[in-house]
């Protein structure tokens, strides 16, 4: 029989005991701006003549980022472990223990450039820990657990979208048979994924209200798509135009949703419009700087002012929330 002290924390640690494993996603949005910051620099500097350097401020921001929420998550694995296993037998934030491993990943992409003796370990860990905690999420999905349609969201193509960002840097540090790996499966279970969550939204109740910013992932998997082929294939072709106008068409139907969403309640779960727009906004510079389309350019440049000013925002409210001690709260 359980004691209320092995399930209920104490006053002074409570905090601790529900910080949530969606805290990921904001080092995932702060790694996306990062990258697409390096993007922008790289495609509008030479452009406008200027010398812009602020995505390596942005890297050490991410970095002091990640390490923060994975020491305190670590901490409270340590010393809360039932409440770590209950987010993980939990229908909706199950889907969200990858953004861990895919917030290495992001990271072995962001030191490519200036640190490449670092990318390769970090890529390696972050791949390793990735296709463990897909097969473990998926294996959920399909076991023993008795999931109903209301508990699906878009927040379930999470571990997929980690699979596909696997050959942006894999492809670079020499590793292009498991970077086809994992974007097969990645790419595969988008595509499954997509039907149920589409039947999910036009069949059955509306999204919760805290579930619902999770709409805008549904830009991520074909951007992350575009920005993978690219480096698995070597160039534009028919395919890489689907994903890149794929990812086109989900920004212009969440941007139907957006008044809505907005007027929301803040909660950690509008950390998912940082990531799938950061996608969108690298793999819109990519095929600028590939096609040569000046529209293309400054249709980034437009994306990436956007991304920073709805980042700014997200930052902003978060401290807020903890401030106000809005967060890590039992639901």
């Amino acid at each position: 029989m359980s004691t209320t002290a092995e399930t209920d924390p104490g006053p002074r640690d409570s905090r601790l005991a529900h910080f949530p494993v969606t805290f990921f996603a904001t080092v995932m949005g702060m790694m996306g701006l990062t990258l697409a910051w390096h993007a922008g620099e790289q495609a509008l500097g030479p452009r406008l003549g200027l010398s812009i350097a602020v995505s390596p401020v942005l890297l050490y921001a991410s970095c002091a980022l990640l390490v923060a929420v994975a020491a305190l998550y670590a901490l409270k694995l340590a010393t809360h472990f039932p409440m770590a296993a209950a987010e993980w037998q939990h229908p909706v934030r199950l889907a969200f223990f990858p953004t861990a491993s895919i917030s290495l990943i992001l990271l072995s992409v962001a030191l490519m450039g200036d640190y490449p003796a670092l990318a390769r370990p970090v890529w390696i860990a972050g791949t390793a820990l990735q296709g463990l905690l897909s097969l473990m999420v998926i294996s959920d999905w399909i076991g023993q657990r008795h999931f109903q349609p209301i508990h699906l969201n878009a927040a379930w193509f999470i571990p997929p979208v980690g699979n596909i960002l696997v050959p942006v840097a894999g492809v670079p540090l020499g590793h292009p048979e498991i970077s086809w790996l994992f974007f097969s499966g990645g790419a595969l279970f988008w595509v499954v994924l997509l039907t149920l969550v589409m039947n999910r939204l036009t069949f059955h109740d509306p999204l919760p209200g805290r579930l619902q910013p999770t709409l805008v992932i549904l830009i991520a998997p074909p951007a992350v798509g575009f920005i993978s082929w690219m480096r698995l294939h070597g160039g534009l072709d028919p395919l890489a135009m689907f994903f890149l106008n794929a990812a086109y068409v989900f920004a212009l139907i969440v941007a139907t949703q957006l008044p809505r969403i907005l007027r929301l309640p803040f909660a950690l779960s509008f950390w998912a419009l940082s990531f799938p727009l950061a996608a969108l906004t690298i793999a819109t510079f990519l095929y600028a700087e590939t096609s040569g389309s000046a529209f293309h350019l400054w249709l980034g440049g437009a994306l990436l002012a956007f991304l920073s000013a709805v980042i700014a925002g997200l930052v902003g409210r978060t401290l807020l929330a903890i401030a106000r001690n809005e967060i890590c709260h039992p639901e």
